[in-house]
């Protein structure tokens, strides 16, 4: 893991963040997922152009990022942006999530990663089929 160096600080801080749906609801599919990748990296950049989405796993009813944010924000802020704004252009894209006054749930999940950054990284890549029983991590 790389440091990164700003203004009067240098840092490694990355999170494993996940959010889901409201009612957990599997809304998440085929061309939905792939519209909220492409949000979800474009409305960071737009935004916050120091942080970075490393890695994202989009399942029908979850989240998973790895996103490396720096101390000058807080991870509540980047979150709540990243759902703030999906909820809302996904909501005005796509018919079915229209009517819905909330896309996600309030709340997310998040941990910070340390040297362990690996096996967090191979868990999001290979989340679901890990979730489907097809694969299974080497613990190490």
């Amino acid at each position: 893991m790389e440091v990164k160096v700003q203004a009067h600080v240098a840092y490694q801080t990355r999170y494993h963040v996940v959010w889901i749906p409201k009612y957990r609801r599997k809304v998440l599919t085929s061309g939905v997922k792939e519209y909220l990748e492409k949000t979800i990296q474009s409305s960071v950049v737009d935004r916050y152009p120091d942080v970075y989405v490393i890695e994202l796993n989009v399942q029908k009813d979850h989240v998973h990022a790895l996103i490396e944010i720096p101390p000058k924000y807080s991870v509540s802020s980047v979150v709540g942006y990243i759902k703030g704004v999906t909820s809302r252009n996904m909501r005005m894209h796509f018919d079915f999530l229209r009517r819905a006054t909330h896309l996600w749930s309030d709340g997310f999940y998040v941990s910070t990663v340390g040297y362990d950054e690996k096996k967090i990284r191979d868990y999001i890549r290979y989340q679901q089929q890990q979730a489907s029983g097809q694969a299974l991590l080497a613990s190490s």
